[in-house]
């Protein structure tokens, strides 16, 4: 092979591997600040698609009746229903700020299979037992595969009790703790396979993405949301970031790329 080409090649497969180990964008409870969107809406998911956001998150809750919706708080509406002690029946009218209906999980996931560009990062928040944690972590695993989506969506919980259920019931999901109640190794021996921590961990453990690395735990980085931060958290090489922002996050990642920082 002639020299030129040579270099040529091995200038591709540098930049392919760059590419490839890039760090990638994970919006916030979807791309909610875009037009028409609300937080967690299916409108979000679909904006995040359509600026090509590696990952959409949201969080799930179940009603009493057992409906699994996407939604952050314990409590919706303006009456502040309780959702977990609230029968679907009562909240299915209540609508988000773009006045688009609180969606179910299965409308969101229906909406997912048309994604051709983002997954899905899938928190199963807390609830108030253990037991309706495990119901509610046993019936999204259900409903994800049902639908044949388990590679799409990635788990995310601050509860061991949900992390360890979902590594019994979905061992070859990925599943990330959000607490800092544990260190890297104690996420490994639990057996999961990620962390997910708050920033703020890692500008006081930096050492701690290496760790995770070493230990073969992806890492990602919430809630992102000033480009000072984006870049301290790029410069740590954390697989992951989340942010309100995505939009100005994929155009940090693009400048540094352009000045070959990766």
């Amino acid at each position: 092979m002639k020299r030129k080409n040579l270099l040529a090649l091995l200038t591709f497969l540098v930049a392919t591997a760059a590419l490839s180990a890039q760090t990638q964008v994970i919006a916030h409870r979807g791309y909610w600040r875009a037009p028409g969107a609300a937080q967690n809406s299916i409108v979000a998911l679909q904006r995040a698609d359509q600026i090509k956001c590696f990952g959409s998150e949201c969080d799930v809750l179940q009603t009493r009746d057992g409906v699994l919706v996407v939604h952050h708080d314990a409590h919706i509406g303006p009456d502040k229903i309780l959702i977990e002690e609230a029968d679907y029946d009562q909240i299915k009218d209540i609508v988000l700020s773009n006045g688009e209906a609180v969606p179910t999980l299965q409308q969101y996931l229906k909406e997912l299979k048309k994604c051709k560009n983002t997954l899905l990062v899938l928190e199963i928040k807390e609830h108030s037992t253990d037991q309706k944690m495990l119901r509610a972590t046993r019936d999204i695993v259900k409903m994800v595969n049902r639908m044949g989506l388990k590679k799409k969506v990635y788990y995310i919980s601050f509860m061991p009790t949900i992390c360890d259920e979902l590594v019994r019931i979905a061992p070859k999901s990925q599943v990330a703790y959000l607490s800092n109640q544990m260190t890297p190794r104690q996420v490994k021996e639990r057996g999961y396979t990620g962390v997910d921590f708050h920033y703020s961990q890692f500008e006081k453990n930096p050492l701690w993405v290496q760790e995770c690395h070493e230990l073969g735990l992806n890492v990602n980085v919430w809630t992102v949301n000033t480009e000072e931060l984006m870049n301290q958290m790029l410069d740590l090489g954390v697989d992951f970031i989340t942010t309100d922002y995505p939009e100005v996050l994929q155009k940090v990642i693009f400048e540094r790329k352009l000045h070959g920082i990766f």
